[in-house]
């Protein structure tokens, strides 16, 4: 399961002649842990210090560093092609040399002219002797790329090859893992959004042992979650008990039980959010009163009183501000729209997600559903049967179109 924002990402990674190329197989082993597809450039300088073998076995791609595939029958390597493949294009180590080159625009080499046709964002992270990165020529071209957009990653000070101590050190593989995840994230359209999201059903107590509760499996809203995890929001999911579970280590979940447990969740964490989808099946009543002991089986019927719960997301509306997105879910059997239409006015929401348990497909421990977003009587959406993972992405993106209103 995609875990990192750089998942499906396309890196081109340039190694140029440095003893720190022997890093570049430990940051190629590194990204594709992260998802990400990683291509490898060298120059004919790199492979005196690790050879193109070690970096295509570790990148399950060839490596390029030649104009030419087989200069007997004229076959040439296409670098513009390649050039416009990846993401990003990080040149990891950067020599003196290839800074120079590209500072000024050569191309006597596969991974300058490589740059020179690329199109996406380019990074360099610096390997070389302090007194070389000291030099005014090296702090010219590194101006120079800085001017012309180039990201520099480092370097770090620490022990050089040359005995020296000081600042010329490449920047360790997983720093530069780090930063690449940092910068993918800053680039993501949801960036800094605070995100709230519940999911799953709620459990109501009759005693130590029994509880009232719902069929939910939490699928949709946890796909919800991830979602808008991938387009960069900050998310934190309230998820009731049972819910499915995720991998993504960067959504912040807090478990819940009961419908009391999930309302002091979503009213302590609310006022700081600026987007909230409430997804999760709720409990409309409680036990009036829960019994400290388990009940005994003593008759042929047994009356329990029950209580309505609070109604948290009528009182989300109440508390929403202008900068507010609130989105609801209605799951519906009969007058579906009609129903969505009320709901939507009553509780002051911005956008109603519309299900019915009438549609194949729907409803509760699915892989897919069949929804319409329901913005008022002017404007109702009606969607195919899609994956959660689909009608997930789906939400998001309505969303991140209200917020560009």
């Amino acid at each position: 399961m995609r875990t990192s924002v750089l998942f499906g990402k396309k890196i081109l990674l340039g190694v140029s002649g440095s003893i720190a190329a022997y890093k570049a197989a430990l940051l190629v082993r590194q990204l594709r842990n992260e998802g990400a597809e990683v291509r490898v450039v060298m120059t004919s300088s790199a492979q005196d210090f690790i050879t193109p073998l070690t970096l295509a076995t570790l990148s399950s791609y060839r490596v390029y560093s030649d104009f030419t595939e087989n200069s007997d029958q004229g076959t040439w390597t296409n670098h513009v092609e390649l050039g416009l493949w990846p993401d990003l294009f990080l040149i990891a180590p950067a020599s003196a040399n290839t800074l120079a080159g590209m500072a000024i625009g050569k191309a006597d080499n596969f991974l300058l002219a490589t740059y020179l046709s690329c199109r996406s964002s380019v990074m360099v992270a610096p390997a070389m002797d302090l007194d070389m990165f000291a030099h005014p020529a090296t702090e010219k071209n590194l101006l120079t790329l800085q001017a012309n957009g180039v990201v520099v990653i480092g370097p770090e000070t620490g022990e050089l090859a040359s005995g020296l101590h000081g600042k010329g050190r490449m920047t360790e593989p997983e720093d530069i893992t780090d930063f690449l995840r940092a910068w993918f994230y800053s680039k993501q359209p949801l960036h800094g959004i605070r995100v709230l999201i519940t999911a799953g059903p709620t459990w109501e107590a009759l005693d130590p042992v029994r509880f009232i509760g719902n069929r939910s499996s939490g699928k949709m809203g946890v796909a919800i979650a991830e979602a808008f995890q991938e387009f960069g929001a900050d998310v934190s999911l309230i998820a009731g008990p049972g819910c499915v579970s995720s991998s993504r280590t960067f959504i912040e979940r807090i478990d819940v039980e009961s419908s009391d447990e999930m309302a002091e969740a979503c009213f302590t964490r609310f006022p700081g959010s600026t987007v909230t989808i409430m997804a999760a099946a709720v409990a409309d009543y409680k036990p009036w009163s829960v019994s400290p002991e388990k009940i005994k089986k003593s008759s042929e019927h047994i009356d329990i009183k029950l209580t309505k719960t609070t109604d948290i997301l009528s009182r989300l509306g109440d508390m929403k501000q202008p900068d507010q997105l609130l989105v609801g879910f209605a799951l519906e059997t009969e007058n579906e729209t009609e129903n969505a239409l009320r709901k939507l006015s009553r509780k002051k929401l911005d956008l109603i997600v519309l299900n019915s348990l009438r549609d194949n497909g729907a409803g509760f421990g699915t892989d897919t559903n069949k929804v319409s977003f329901v913005f008022g009587p002017e404007k109702i959406i009606v969607c195919e049967t899609k994956s959660k993972k689909e009608v997930a992405r789906d939400l998001t993106m309505q969303v991140l179109e209200m917020l560009r209103k």
